[in-house]
This record gives C-alpha cells, structure tokens and sequence, in this order.
C-alpha cells in the first residue's frame, strides 16, 4: 500500500473513533442560588455537587438564611443550613440533582422541595449513604407530602 493512502486511512479511522468515543458534555442544567452563612462548609460542598453536575451556581453568604426559609415559605420541620432558589421553587437542604430536575421537568403546582435533617452521604455531606432519602413537596398553602423517594 503507498504511503500517502496508509496515511489517509489512519487519519480516517482515528476521526472515526474520535466520534464514536467522544464524551456527551454535560448538559447545562440551568440556573440556581444558595444562601448559605459565610460559615457554612457543607454548602460549598453542596454548590460544588450542583457545578459538577451541569448547574451554574450562584452562592450568596448571607447574615440570616432565615429570611430566605419565611420568604419562600420553607416549613420549619424542612430547615437545613442553606436554601437554595431554583426558577420559581425553593429547594431545601442536600437535595440531590435527580430531585431537583424532576421538579424543573414537571414544573409541579407546589412552593418547592426539600430534605429534613441534612442526612449522611447526601450531596456535600460526608459519610455513606445510610438509607432512603424522603425527599418532601411542600405546597403553596404549605401542606407536605413526599415528591420521590431517592
């Protein structure tokens, strides 16, 4: 075989697999804010979680994350160390990013979601996952019930 016709096939057969193995970027999956105090370790972890994931990440330190919680209407017994803003939704805790696409892909009628406790192994916190996570729906009239179960 000539040499230039070795050439062309090799470069032939190297775009070719270059295609094929190419990696899927990741998708950009939107837009979304933290407000976290500047003390908060976890919530970085968490806001790292949510880039690596395809987010864009706006972290905002804030005095009191409180005023955040009574503005969207977060309930008390779903509290965590940060809240997060998604479109028109509140997303409370170490949600995972599973959760929080279901919630932006249906578009539910409801204020926001959430995670009580900030459980191990959940996104930015440390330690093995121990067992389900009963990701809550909290309503517009603030009634609870379970968006999913991760």
């Amino acid at each position: 075989m000539k040499p230039i016709v070795w050439i062309l096939l090799v470069v032939i057969i190297a775009s070719v697999g270059a295609l094929v193995l190419k990696p899927e970027p990741v998708a950009a999956a939107g837009e979304l804010t933290i407000y976290k105090s500047a003390s908060c370790g976890c919530c970085g972890s968490y806001g790292s979680y949510l880039m690596s994931k395809g987010w864009k990440v706006n972290v905002i330190d804030v005095p009191d994350v409180n005023v955040y919680k009574q503005q969207y209407g977060v309930p008390t017994t779903l509290y965590s160390c940060h809240t997060t803003r998604v479109g028109d939704y509140f997303v409370e805790g170490h949600v995972p990013v599973e959760a929080i696409s279901k919630l932006m892909q249906e578009q539910p009628d409801i204020a926001g979601i959430g995670l009580a406790a900030m459980p191990s192994g959940t996104p930015g916190m440390p330690g093995p996952k121990t067992g389900p996570w009963a990701i809550s729906a909290v309503g517009k009239d603030g009634r609870v019930s379970t968006f999913m179960t991760i």
